[in-house]
């Protein structure tokens, strides 16, 4: 049994993480803890609002004090640390919440577990606490590949190239410095992009879906070329499952999909989904995995009447090329050679099943979405 402590459990890949550990952990005690900004949002938890072992706290990461009473109150034995502002875009126009939620704000939490975990203890002449402190961070640290070059590995020398990047490198740092120097028993994993329910509609699939809805453009940087590793976040939640059981403290773990796509590519693909299921047809999508939604072109239509490039069959015609993002990295891939020999890890939903349960979601959850549009 443990009691663990998830920093921005009501953010997208930190809900669904608590979603399937609850799921698949049922005697485990989950404490949430979450600020509650734009990107968190505690209607993504309402499924588990009533199990018994399941708490909400609302609070800041930097809040030293209130992750010690945290730890203490529910005898956390686990901290898994997904809180952070991880979208490019907005580290470019305002890096100062970058800076402080992720380098002060893991730095906060290192403080924190040292002190109730080692500290206190050894003041008392005992042992540390059974301890384990997990770091998500992201494969954007190890900065960007060529065309021909090998994906990124855990021996990838860092190389972050925007604010965001640049802050979950310092706070992998951190991380690393307080196992080395303190003794506090961590593990870190970084992953490639995810993707799946509850992801906030700012990022490139949500908001090419919910544009379609609104039959919007769809903005694509520069000419769409720009290459990344696509991972299904269930099965990101079940790889730190793997670091957690099996795992070496100290390492660190890359997670990925095995699944590099171009942008404008996804952006097609999701085109052509939103085309089959408002336009009737099976196109050349039907490959791509059974539907399973439980509504009609004919429902989808007269629920989303403003979809009307899609129910024309012609989502493509919204796709809309803008100007690069300044630093636009080309390429991410991950190498999750290691973790696969080590833990068994490996991917078990395909793009093609997982990018048709995502739209399926996205179009059967409106109440989830609309709401942060």
């Amino acid at each position: 049994m443990r009691n663990l402590l998830v920093t921005g459990g009501a953010g997208f890949i930190g809900a669904n993480y608590v979603l399937y550990w609850l799921e698949n952990n049922p005697q485990d005690k989950v404490v949430v803890l979450d600020a509650l900004t734009y990107a968190g949002n505690r209607a993504s938890l309402a499924s588990v609002e009533d199990n018994p072992n399941y708490v909400f706290a609302r609070g800041d990461i930097c809040d030293t004090a209130l992750v010690e009473s945290l730890l203490k109150e529910h005898k956390i034995d686990t901290l898994v640390h997904f809180a952070a502002e991880s979208h490019v875009d907005r580290s470019i126009t305002g890096p100062d919440a970058f800076i402080e939620t992720n380098i002060i704000g893991t730095y906060s939490l290192l403080k924190a577990t040292k002190k109730i975990w080692i500290d206190e203890p050894k003041a008392k002449g005992e042992a540390p606490l059974k301890h384990r402190f997990h770091h998500v961070s992201t494969d954007e640290v190890y900065g960007e590949l060529g065309p021909n070059d090998p994906a990124f590995t855990e021996e990838t020398a860092y190389a972050p190239n925007s604010p965001y990047s640049a802050s979950k490198a310092a706070s992998d740092h951190l991380v690393r410095a307080y196992h080395h120097t303190y003794g506090l028993n961590v593990t870190t994993s970084n992953c490639s992009n995810n993707y799946g329910p509850y992801h906030f509609p700012e990022k490139l699939i949500p908001l090419i879906i919910t544009n379609i809805l609104f039959d919007k453009p769809l903005p694509v940087y520069g000419d769409g070329q720009q290459i990344r590793d696509w991972l299904y976040v269930e099965d990101h939640a079940r790889g730190i499952e793997l670091v957690l059981n099996k795992g070496k403290v100290g390492e660190t773990y890359n997670i990925g999909g095995h699944n590099e796509w171009a942008n404008i590519d996804i952006v097609k693909v999701v085109c052509k989904l939103m085309n089959e299921y408002f336009n009737g047809t099976a196109l050349d999508v039907s490959s791509l995995a059974p539907c399973t939604l439980n509504l009609s072109s004919e429902a989808l239509q007269a629920k989303y009447p403003q979809a009307i490039s899609a129910i024309n069959g012609k989502a493509e015609s919204l796709i809309t090329f803008v100007e690069d993002r300044a630093g636009h990295d080309w390429r991410y891939a991950i190498d999750a050679t290691k973790t696969n020999k080590e833990l068994g890890y490996k991917p078990v939903e395909s793009f093609e099943t997982g990018i048709r349960k995502t739209v399926e979601w996205y179009l059967g959850n409106e109440d989830w979405w609309k709401e942060l549009l």
